[in-house]
């Protein structure tokens, strides 16, 4: 069954669990292209959870203003990239993604690592989290979405929409279809 009847209940508090056929790459990039709030240099996108581009995870004293305790860097090693432990000190704890904002890149491989640093830095007291690559559209912002739908059971249309209320973003088609397959997966491990 496919279309609204294939739709499954609402999970606690809201949440959908199961919202019928996974969209088609053309629905997901419709849904990107809809009009939505413009780009900063860094946007709260979920609580404690901030998602930027390389102006702001590359001026440390921004990142102590905000109260940034965690960094993941999704363009680590690349040239845009000057982060790493030894950048930031004790007082960040850093995570480095070396990926690439190639369509051909297989980004879906950082996506159950890079959720659960995200989850564990949420998951500390008072903790601050900057997921960032060059612009902050593309290579974070996929890594953002995957922690939503794999820790907070989202569907991929809901996380979109969900950080599109803070910051436009715009994965490249590769990782979109990456993150279909992700969708997938979870809604099968749920037996939807």
């Amino acid at each position: 069954m496919s279309g609204p009847e294939a739709l499954c209940p609402q999970g606690p508090g809201g949440a959908g669990t199961c919202t019928g056929d996974v969209p088609s790459l053309k629905e997901i990039e419709q849904l990107l292209n809809t009009r939505g709030p413009s780009c900063n240099h860094v946007d709260e996108v979920w609580p404690n959870l901030f998602l930027g581009d390389l102006v702001t995870a590359h001026n440390r004293f921004i990142l102590w203003k905000m109260g940034v305790t965690h960094v993941l860097n999704a363009a680590h090693g690349t040239v845009y990239s000057q982060g790493g432990q030894d950048f930031y000190g004790a007082a960040i704890d850093y995570y480095g993604v070396p990926a690439y904002d190639l369509p051909d890149f297989d980004i879906s491989q950082f996506f159950f690592s890079a959720a659960e640093f995200i989850h564990k830095a949420l998951n500390t007291p008072g903790a601050k989290i900057l997921v960032h690559c060059a612009v902050g559209v593309s290579r974070s912002a996929s890594l953002v979405l995957a922690y939503l739908m794999i820790n907070h059971h989202l569907s991929l249309v809901e996380a979109i929409k969900t950080v599109k209320e803070h910051r436009w973003i715009s994965p490249n088609r590769g990782f979109l279809k990456h993150l279909q397959n992700l969708d997938v997966q979870l809604r099968q491990k749920k037996g939807c």
